[in-house]
């Protein structure tokens, strides 16, 4: 992190309102992309607005040890969730001993599908499996870590991992074999 990014982070931490909207545009266009991978446009705006505030009034908890960016990504994030769980989506336990697990690893997707295409994918994916596979694949979070996000057991996570892989491999299956004609 620059140097300028610690003194405008000094200043934010003093209540200081014009650092504030500095920090806000350096970072708002990457967190509101961050959100918008878990809510539609106009809630991702409101996310986003709401987690900046969280920001704001818990800045001096941040630690410098720490990227802002990250520090910052992760109250995002968390609004996002709270968001959703407000809207009660329902991450239901499931019977996993039969299931399979594939390899979670292999992500590897026809080269001819451009990353907008799986962006638009992930979109359609049911919201459980949505919310899980972009926590999984864009913020690197484990299944431990998923479990304790959602407060779901951690073999719910690697099912609707599973599942979401299944079906966004289907719809990206579609989208492939809709540009070849």
């Amino acid at each position: 992190m620059s140097k300028t990014h610690h003194i405008l982070i000094a200043k934010c931490q003093k209540n200081d309102e014009k650092a504030m909207m500095q920090i806000y545009d350096l970072y708002c266009d990457a967190m509101f992309n961050v959100a918008c991978r878990y809510l539609n446009d106009e809630e991702s705006k409101d996310a986003m607005q709401e987690g900046f505030l969280k920001a704001f009034a818990n800045i001096n908890n941040y630690k410098p040890d720490y990227a802002f960016g990250a520090w910052l990504k992760r109250i995002i994030i968390n609004t996002c969730l709270d968001i959703i769980k407000k809207r009660q989506i329902e991450f239901s336990d499931v019977e996993v001993e039969r299931i399979a697990i594939l390899d979670v690893s292999d992500w590897q997707f026809d080269t001819s599908i451009s990353k907008v295409d799986i962006l638009k994918a992930i979109e359609k994916l049911k919201p459980k499996y949505k919310i899980v596979v972009n926590l999984y694949l864009a913020e690197g979070y484990d299944h431990e870590e998923i479990s304790n996000i959602l407060d779901i057991p951690i073999k719910t996570s690697r099912t609707h991992l599973r599942r979401g892989k299944l079906q966004l491999q289907k719809l990206l299956k579609t989208i492939y074999n809709e540009a070849r004609y």
